[in-house]
Order: structure tokens, then sequence, then C-alpha cells
């Protein structure tokens, strides 16, 4: 049997069949694989060419290489054996399909952790860890059986794609996608973040968006967990003591009939502000946060105010995976490329943990410099890592160290400047087509009956 599954390919000279991928396992052990692969049933009885083990590692490889199809990917992961042809694409992604999503999900369970240590450069308020949960939508390829995930509609019809709907928690000052829970179009957000709860840390300040607001949720949360939380304009919070940086305390409750009754109020503090620069989104509002931190002079409203915008953290975490990570392209209309419901989850996985992996690595890299990691390029470490993780020597446990520091001071030099004191203005370039809308009529057609001579007709 050989060392990585019951496979029938040969080995490179370091005992790995995947050897191109060898410098994952500075982030990823092999021994937590195999553990996982144990725990979630997926041991091969018989020697074969693709077992759990080695699908494991070109789903992890789909994970990074998300520009190439399947086969590529298999080829990008193993130097060339001549005489040895590469797996069909078929037998990979059969080869995905027995996999599962269950052991990547568990892979992904044990893997991705928060990383930051009091000491990391803009992790944490006071003792508090920076924690958000915020969602996003992606496209899925319109296949039939994707379909279930829904579609968006509005008045010009239903959406082109199918769409899957993600809620993440997310450590801010590392951009790690700590956790996330996965549903389709029309799956509610806040449903989707309550299966969260149990993973946010002991010591996490959870940021929210106005959207994730209910009674129910603050009462789950209040006793556990620090909040500060975005309101929207319409709730109800009489003040009942102002404190002496301009925001009071009030309670909330879980409908009007128990406010009348002043029954099962929770108390809260509440923060209110607008911004008087015209240059500024928001201009002109009228903003309200809520927290569970109710010391005004421990934690002064300014401050907490400042604190909340580090929640687009999570918006940039989004943006790293949906526009470099693994962007649109002409030959990948959707975001996502898998045409099954299970291999949309499986691939979300397998994109998590490799964006974990370039952000494990851009956080050492970071921490051996006493560098904020905000300073280092996400697309210039990516594309490194890309580039570099090829050519790793991991013939012996020396070499491969030696691989490893020298990415890692590679990633060093991708620096960039300090965020600048900027506004990103909620508008798009590019509204409409010219184009008639595609509908359903238009998705899976029946084959054509004729040729396209017998369909000409000659006019005179």
């Amino acid at each position: 049997m050989h060392e990585q599954g019951c496979s029938t390919l040969p080995t490179g000279e370091d005992g790995r069949i995947l050897d191109r991928l060898a410098g994952l396992e500075k982030v990823i052990p092999p021994s937590l694989i195999r553990q996982v692969l144990q725990a979630t049933g997926r041991v091969n009885g018989r020697a074969c060419e693709l077992p759990h083990e080695v699908m494991m590692w070109v789903v992890l490889g789909m994970g990074l290489w998300t520009h190439l199809p399947i086969r590529q990917v298999f080829r990008h992961s193993r130097r060339m054996w001549p005489g040895k042809k590469c797996p069909a694409r078929s037998s990979l992604c059969v080869g995905r399909q027995r996999l599962g999503v269950e052991p990547v999900r568990a892979l992904h369970a044990a893997v991705v952790k928060p990383l930051a240590t009091p000491d990391t450069p803009g992790a944490f308020y006071r003792q508090w860890r920076l924690m958000a949960l915020d969602g996003t939508v992606m496209d899925v390829p319109d296949s039939e059986a994707n379909a279930g995930f829904g579609r968006s509609s509005g008045s010009r019809g239903e959406g082109a794609f199918p769409q899957v709907r993600k809620v993440s928690l997310v450590e801010l000052g590392t951009h790690v996608e700590v956790a996330m829970a996965i549903g389709g179009w029309h799956d509610d957000e806040r449903t989707l973040a309550r299966t969260l709860y149990d993973q946010i840390p002991a010591d996490a300040l959870l940021l929210e968006d106005r959207g994730f607001f209910s009674y129910e949720d603050w009462k789950a949360l209040y006793l556990r967990t620090k909040l500060l939380i975005r309101m929207k304009s319409h709730h109800v919070l009489k003040s009942l003591r102002s404190l002496s940086d301009g925001s009071h305390l009030a309670k909330i409750y879980r409908n009007g009939h128990d406010r009348d009754k002043d029954r099962n109020g929770i108390m809260v503090r509440v923060i209110r502000y607008t911004l008087d620069d015209p240059q500024r989104t928001g201009h002109g509002e009228v903003h309200c946060l809520l927290t569970n931190l109710l010391d005004e002079i421990e934690y002064p409203a300014l401050e907490l105010i400042e604190l909340y915008h580090e929640r687009w953290e999570e918006e940039l975490v989004f943006d790293e995976q949906k526009t470099h990570h693994d962007p649109r392209r002409a030959e990948k209309p959707a975001q996502l490329r898998s045409e099954t419901p299970n291999g949309v989850r499986q691939e979300l996985y397998a994109l998590s943990l490799g964006h974990f992996v370039i952000r494990a690595l851009m956080f050492e890299a970071a921490r051996g410099a006493e560098l904020d990691v905000d300073r280092l390029s996400f697309t210039g470490c990516f594309r490194i890592l890309q580039c570099r993780l090829p050519e790793c020597d991991s013939r012996t446990p020396a070499t491969l160290t030696q691989w490893y520091e020298a990415l890692l001071a590679e990633m060093r030099t991708e620096q960039i400047e300090a965020r600048r004191n900027r506004i990103n203005p909620r508008v798009i370039k590019r509204k409409m087509s010219k184009w008639n809308k595609k509908r359903a009529e238009h998705r899976r057609p029946p084959p054509l009956r004729k040729t396209f001579a017998q369909c000409v007709v000659m006019k005179t």
C-alpha cells in the first residue's frame, strides 16, 4: 500500500503522489487529512488510481488553481511521468463525487482557526477579538441540478444564474473565514447565521450589519458575546439614561406589547451619529449602533463608531474571494464551476481552504517582519504561491523548510501603501444590456430537427 492512500499511481522522489502540492503541508498536515477521512468513513477498501486521499488533495488544488479545469489541476499538482497518462476528466469528476462534501467540510473545521494574537495589529479592541458575520451570494452554473438553489427575481424577470448564499464568520484582523453556512437564494441570512453562533470565539467582539439584528438573536448572544451592531432606523429605542459621551441606555423588546408592559426588556447602549462630509456615503443619514458594552468611560462612543467600520474588512474578504481568488472568466461565466449542489458545496469549502492557506502564509510572513498583514497584497501573495508551489523541494524536511522560509520572504516584498482616506460610492458603470433578457424558455432548448441547409429558403 502506498503511503498516500491505496493508490496505484507511482510516487515521486519524496514519496508523494501529488508532489507539487507538498508545500501546502506547512498549513494542512497530511496526518490531519487521514484523520478526517477516517472519521468520515472515506477509507478505500482496495487499491485504485484515485483513492479518497488523492482526491482530497486534488480538491484542495482546485481551491488554488481556480483558473484551471479539474484535469489541468491534477497536472499542475503532479510532476510529469513520461508514458503515464493523466486520469480522464470523467474519472476525476467521479472521484470528487465519491469523496463528497463531508470530508472537505470536516477538514475545513479542523484546519481553519482564528490566527490573531493580542499583538496582531488591528485584530483586537481592548481584550476583544474583532469578528464579523455577513453574507454574500455567488452565481453557480445554470444546470438542472443547481436550479434548486433558486434565482433572484425583479421587474425584468428571473436572474440568469441560480445563486448560492453564503454567510461567513470572519476574523477581521487576519481576513480568515473561520466558518460559513451555505444555502440558496431564498434562504434567510439570519437563519444561516444562527448555525454559526457556536463557533464564535469566547473572546469575540462581534460586528454585524443592520440586516442581522433581531431581539431573539440579541438574546441568544448578548450574555456570551460582546456585540456592536448597526440598527435600522424604525426601531424604537427610548432613552432611559443619557451618558457623558452622547450615547444613552435603552431597552429592546420582543414586540410593542412587551414594550408597553416593560416586560422582558434587555438593556443596551445606543450610539447615534451623522456624517457632515458631503463626499461620504451616508452623509446626512442618522446612523444608529447598538452594543452591550455599556460603560461609556471604558468604551467611548467615538472609539466604537470608528471600530464599527472595521466590519468592512469582511467585505474585503468577499472581494478577495470573488474578484481575485476565483473571479469570473470568459470560459467560466458563473462564479463557481460545479454543476451539482454537492459539488458547489464541496467547491466552496475548497475555495475557503485555499483562501485560508494564502492568508495563513501572509500572516506568518507579516509576523516575521513585524508588519500589519493589511500591508501585504493579497493578490500579489496569491500569485507568488501559485508560482512557487510547484518549485517546492520536499525530498527532506530541511529542504521543505528552506522553501517555506524563501516563500515567506518573497511574500514580504509584496507590500502596499497604507490605506488612504477613501470613499466608495454605491454606483456601477454598466447597468443594462441592449440584448433581450434570457428567460426560462431559452434554457436547455430541445435539439434541432433540421440542419442549417434544410432551413434555408431562397427569396426572389
